[in-house]
């Protein structure tokens, strides 16, 4: 499936990975690392909606607690069929319950998170089951004396009968300490034995159970004790029996209550995926995205595509965490009738980064989670987000690549279902879009592509080496394009993404600073043109401009926040000289009104 190769090539399972490490159960990191994304835009809200109710959570105080809270389902399971759960298994059915009721408890102590507490209040918590469990069941997994009057009963006469045991044969040791090999009562084949020397074992008479590696010992039970051993083994049976029908029993009561048990684990899963996302969101240092809808607002700016310092997660990640580079952010903003984006520039330039950058943006707000980019993050809600990234080449399928390209290109195009009248809403990123064939028959085909999916897209956005593609722009207003800045000082690609500039060729540029003869690079030049050298000046010009106007918008950036230093600094030395005038006038009045007392 096209939707499965995608999350591939856009390394999604990885940011599901690292998800996953937020969360607090087990539950819910193997729903991270298996993240459902939705289908539709109501869904998706609801998803974000939560992570915003527990990211407010998460500010306020350390957020909500998971403690006590385990992976029931298989117990479940089990019961269903009648079957009988363990003491260990019973104490983690009431530490979930009781976990789960205190979680509630946290969240209805908060007014302004109404969509976790709806969600909440269908949480059933069975306190008395819960009790019951913890009065049958003691810390150690095993049932307690308590459980019933009858186990009470036998786990008594069991301590009657195994403390007669113990003096009987402590007598022995001690009457007979010579055939003794050490003074220790111990168990073989659950009965009471203790250890003989071989050669004195006639010295002790009973049954022999077991003996030491080198035969120098015989493990005897002395036949003072073998009628009080049977009675052992009897009522330990009747112990048993009588354990298993207690633990049956608490069985039988939580397989009563399966439906809401398992619905209990659902939300509980649900929250601290919710939790997860709250806490990777603050980790990265994201923001909320407001869906905008594109084709209705296709004459208005308000509703433009706007990711600006938008940083690529899974690199954000390696910087934290495994010492990479630094993490370049990119200005993504889009106006709201542009369909087709043709990003241009030269090779590890960032192209490839930017498509998966913002590939990974658009599928993290279709789950909930918030966009790595400056407030305010506005970004359309895109029903499929489908890529061609890199080529499909195989030695088994021995495919070109073009031939990994077309075929992939086709199943997209497929999947936007072209019979139908309506543009769906998806996302289409298409890396080198026509390569790997001729150039001009490469050209012709990405340029056909890219106007038919201007019909049948929301957005496109390609990066590709074809000039001929800067020119849609100026013969299309649905293109758009955008380049990847290169520094031709330090012959270094910056990875920044520039908009309304397309990419031009640096071929030449490089070749010179990099000492090729001179003789050769006027010939290519020759070979070029005028009028490609001239478009090159142009797009330097344009790129000389866009410079001082960012260098203007940081000065005037800076200006405005001095000036609002500045203000601060006055506002707070008139508060301060208000108080001291207040200061003064209270000693004044203070003062003539001790005169006055004098006075008198």
């Amino acid at each position: 499936m096209i939707q499965t190769e995608t999350l591939e090539l856009l390394e999604w399972q990885r940011l599901c990975r690292h998800l996953s490490t937020f969360t607090a159960t087990k539950l819910a990191a193997v729903a991270a690392q298996h993240l459902h994304i939705p289908t539709t835009v109501d869904q998706t809200l609801q998803l974000l909606a939560q992570t915003q109710e527990t990211y407010k959570l998460e500010l306020r105080q350390n957020g909500l607690k998971f403690e006590g809270i385990e992976d029931i389902s298989v117990y479940l399971e089990r019961v269903e069929r009648h079957g009988m759960l363990s003491g260990n298994e019973l104490l983690a059915i009431a530490t979930t319950l009781a976990g789960a009721r205190q979680l509630r408890r946290i969240i209805n102590s908060h007014s302004d998170i109404p969509i976790i507490t709806e969600f909440v209040s269908e949480l059933r918590t069975y306190p008395e089951l819960e009790q019951e469990i913890y009065h049958c069941i003691d810390e150690r997994g095993d049932v307690a004396d308590r459980a019933s009057v009858k186990l009470g009963g036998i786990r008594g006469q069991l301590r009657s009968i195994r403390d007669r045991v113990y003096e009987i044969l402590q007598h022995i040791i001690q009457r007979k300490s010579n055939a003794v090999q050490e003074q220790l009562i111990t168990q073989r084949s659950d009965r009471f034995v203790i250890p003989v020397k071989a050669s004195q074992k006639d010295v002790i008479p009973g049954i022999v159970h077991d003996s030491s590696t080198t035969g120098a010992t015989l493990y005897i039970e002395p036949k003072a004790t073998i009628d009080l051993n049977n009675q052992l083994r009897q009522i330990q049976r009747l112990e048993k029996a009588e354990e298993d029908i207690i633990l049956q029993g608490l069985s039988d009561k939580v397989g009563a209550v399966k439906p809401d048990l398992e619905r209990l684990l659902m939300i509980v899963t649900t929250l601290d995926l919710a939790v997860a996302k709250a806490r990777y969101s603050l980790w990265l240092e994201a923001n909320p995205p407001r869906f905008i809808d594109l084709e209705l607002s296709e004459d208005s700016t308000s509703n433009s595509i706007n990711l600006r310092q938008l940083r690529h997660p899974l690199l954000v990640w390696q910087q934290q965490h495994e010492q990479g580079f630094p993490v370049v952010p990119i200005d993504v903003v889009v106006h709201p009738k542009i369909r087709v984006v043709a990003i241009t520039g030269p090779n590890t330039g960032g192209k490839t980064v930017t498509l998966k950058t913002i590939g990974l943006a658009a599928l993290m707000a279709k789950v909930g989670l918030f966009i790595p980019a400056r407030e305010p993050v506005e970004i359309p809600w895109f029903d499929q987000v489908l890529a061609d990234i890199g080529d499909e080449q195989s030695i088994e399928q021995n495919l070109s690549t073009f031939s990994g390209h077309i075929r992939r290109i086709s199943r997209i195009l497929a999947k936007i279902n072209p019979q139908t009248e309506n543009r769906f809403s998806s996302l289409i990123l298409l890396d080198e879009v026509g390569a790997g064939t001729d150039p001009t028959e490469g050209s012709a085909l990405a340029i056909a592509l890219l106007q038919y999916l201007a019909d049948h897209a929301l957005l496109t956005i390609a990066t590709t080496h074809f000039g001929e593609l800067k020119s849609l722009k100026y013969e299309d207003e649905r293109f758009e394009n955008a380049s990847v800045e290169f520094d031709e000082q330090s012959l270094q690609p910056t990875y920044r993404l520039l908009w309304g500039i397309p990419g031009r060729s640096n071929a030449l540029t490089i070749a010179k600073r990099l000492g090729l003869n001179p003789e050769i690079i006027e010939q290519a030049a020759g070979y070029v043109g005028e009028s490609s050298e001239e478009v090159n000046q142009v797009i330097a010009g344009l790129e000389a401009q866009r410079r001082q106007q960012e260098t203007k918008a940081q000065a005037a950036g800076q200006l405005l926040k001095d000036t609002e230093r500045l203000h601060q600094e006055l506002a707070q030395k008139s508060a301060n000289l208000k108080e001291r005038e207040r200061e003064l006038k209270q000693i004044q009045e203070k003062a003539i009104q001790e005169t006055l007392i004098q006075a008198k």
